[in-house]
């Protein structure tokens, strides 16, 4: 039997959940290994095709819009016919084109390659979520989440210190090849031993109602979550695409030496992910509490960092920036991933995710551009944009469950989990989803 947790206290995660976490921690793991890849390849990309910085860019935006596009109909997609099978025919494609890339020819090769890149893998992100929700409690749900999303600031760690050895030695190719090999190994654990979902007799998607999604769309404070994503995205994404550039190019950093470096702020995001998924599930969501000063901080951080003339403080300011803007993450995601049921989660994460890929689309080109038009300086003093933009989200989203749906269309309020005033929950899952109540054993 689920008890019902003491509110400002946690509660072990369940074995199923723990299971999915290391499952689910794998694959987030290859999807954002696979993305980092190009950033630190792009030097010797740029060179072996004559690429200007603005080409380079392009490179990576082009997988940022397929990505953005697919986050929707990816959700939809889940919503309709199981996470587990969405992610299982995700994480397959997406590999082959990861293995393609390590054999492209040509610039234009390579940006179809990464669109196609980006359209596999762009349905993955709401499918995983609807993997998590349906495995998971309310009260753990941000935990787990944190501890899978931590995979990719770990990726962000040792991708940089296994690609450029790798790179040196073999050349670009071969880290495409060597990461499609990773992406089989956990698209064949992940088949075998995923649990089922806690709801009796297996995996039985129920599919939302027409209706369901398009309230959800036009729901306006969704939106207003994701433009919150957009933020917090800005600034990942534009450090991750262009730090490694900038210390080759600009500071004569070679690339081994660069992703040594890199790997700083990836631990600090790690950490910070992890403790920000704690405070949202202790604190029932209530974003604001972390948004606000951590986005005041990393608005700080970023055009320091961008003036400074020294290696070691670019390294250090550019880690307290990435930490502050880490630590919002999973406070962002928490009150829809708390408050709605598994048949909407798809829909809702995707708009969400989608926002945060808007990000990626826009960071890296607008990046390049600023760099060849002035310097990396003011391109890297933009992305205190992105803190303002988080930071005035922060202030229209509602911060429980209570406030959140109230504004809900009839159908999704009567699907969502029970709760009291938002912090804890009395329910595992709503009855409405065909999920576990409290007396529902957990499955071995």
């Amino acid at each position: 039997m689920f008890g019902t947790p003491q509110p400002g206290r946690t509660t072990p995660l369940s074995r199923t959940a723990r299971t999915t976490v290391v499952l689910l921690f794998g694959a987030w793991f290859i999807d954002y290994a696979d993305r980092l890849v190009i950033n630190f390849v792009l030097p010797e990309i740029g060179d072996e095709f004559g690429l200007t910085r603005g080409q380079q860019g392009l490179l990576i935006s082009a997988f940022f819009i397929a990505y953005a596009v697919c986050q929707i109909p990816g959700g939809m997609l889940a919503d309709r016919i199981g996470g587990r099978r969405v992610a299982l025919w995700a994480l397959l494609v997406w590999t082959l084109f990861t293995a393609l890339t390590g054999l492209a020819w040509s610039f234009a090769a390579l940006l179809v390659l990464r669109v196609l890149f980006g359209l596999a893998q762009g349905v993955f992100p709401p499918a995983a979520t609807k993997i998590l929700v349906e495995r998971s409690r309310p009260e753990e749900r941000m935990r787990a989440n944190g501890l899978i999303l931590s995979s990719n600031a770990v990726a962000a760690v040792l991708t940089p210190l296994l690609v450029a050895p790798l790179v040196a030695f073999h050349g670009w190719r071969s880290a495409y090849i060597s990461v499609a090999a990773l992406g089989v190994f956990v698209y064949t654990a992940i088949r075998l031993r995923l649990p089922e979902p806690l709801s009796e007799g297996g995996e039985t998607p129920v599919p939302a109602h027409g209706k369901d999604t398009r309230s959800l769309l036009r729901w306006g404070v969704l939106w207003r979550f994701a433009a919150m994503m957009f933020g917090y995205s800005l600034i990942i994404w534009g450090l991750s695409s262009w730090v490694p550039t900038y210390l080759k190019d600009e500071r004569g950093v070679d690339l081994g030496a660069a992703g040594a470096l890199m790997a700083i702020p990836g631990l600090a995001a790690a950490v910070a992910t992890v403790l920000g998924g704690r405070i949202a599930d202790r604190a029932g969501g209530r974003h604001r509490r972390v948004v606000l000063p951590a986005m005041a901080v990393a608005a700080a951080m970023l055009p320091v960092m961008a003036y400074t003339a020294s290696v070691p403080w670019f390294i250090a300011l550019s880690t307290v920036a990435v930490f502050a803007a880490a630590l919002c993450y999973m406070p962002i995601m928490a009150v829809p991933i708390r408050s709605l049921s598994a048949q909407h989660i798809g829909v809702a994460s995707g708009v969400m995710v989608f926002g945060g890929q808007l990000a990626g689309v826009t960071a890296p080109t607008v990046m390049g551009l600023l760099a060849d038009a002035f310097s990396f300086q003011v391109a890297f003093a933009f992305l205190a944009t992105g803190a303002v933009i988080a930071a005035v989200a922060a202030c229209l989203t509602p911060q429980d469950t209570r406030s959140f749906l109230a504004g809900a269309d009839a159908r999704i309020r009567a699907a969502a989990p029970a709760t009291d005033t938002g912090v804890t929950t009395k329910m595992p899952f709503a009855k409405a989803t065909g999920d576990a109540t409290p007396t529902d054993k957990e499955p071995s």
